[in-house]
């Protein structure tokens, strides 16, 4: 297992749309996974998607099964490994929340997000996935999938009164906590 390096924000590998996966179960998914959950918690993240790491995959992982010191008030998010997700909203209720990102280091925005969506996709193995999920678990899965079709959270930001560095927007808040 190994840290993999965290792309930011202006490398143009965060705005291609991700290849989907083909093989499942191989050895070297199964090393990347690793590696990605490695790198997740090294860096206290809710989520991380392949192409965060220059890996231009369909592939997500999130939740940790534990609080989330960057979200110590969010719900806990069970640790999931998604592969080729498909997202569909469930109903049109959107909701705002602050959002950071590992790829977006030292900033904060008010993001809308669907509140209630149901996801498919695969496990490491191939056995399907697919769940229904609302606030904070649907809003950390729509961020980590936006990262498959080439979109940081600052580009859903729409009062940009609302974004900002998170040392000057909360000032409580480690401003490392987002690199």
């Amino acid at each position: 297992m190994a840290i993999r390096e965290i792309l930011k924000m202006g490398d143009p590998r965060l705005l291609r749309v991700a290849q989907p996966i083909e093989a499942f179960d191989t050895p070297e998914l199964h090393t990347l996974i690793a590696d990605m959950f490695e790198t997740m918690v090294a860096v206290q993240g809710a989520g991380l998607a392949a192409p965060q790491i220059g890996v231009d995959l369909q592939l997500v992982i999130f939740g940790t099964g534990e609080t989330i010191a960057r979200y110590p008030d969010a719900p806990v998010v069970p640790r999931t490994v998604l592969i080729n997700p498909v997202i569909t909203p469930i109903g049109d209720e959107m909701e705002e929340g602050w959002e950071g990102c590992l790829s977006v280091p030292g900033l904060r925005g008010v993001v809308p997000r669907y509140q209630r969506l149901r996801y498919t996709g695969f496990d490491p193995q191939g056995q399907p996935i697919d769940r229904t999920v609302d606030g904070f678990h649907a809003r950390v899965v729509q961020h980590e999938c936006d990262h498959l079709i080439g979109v940081l959270y600052p580009m859903r930001v729409r009062d940009f009164s609302r974004f900002g560095f998170t040392e000057v927007l909360f000032p409580g808040l480690d401003p490392a906590a987002d690199d």
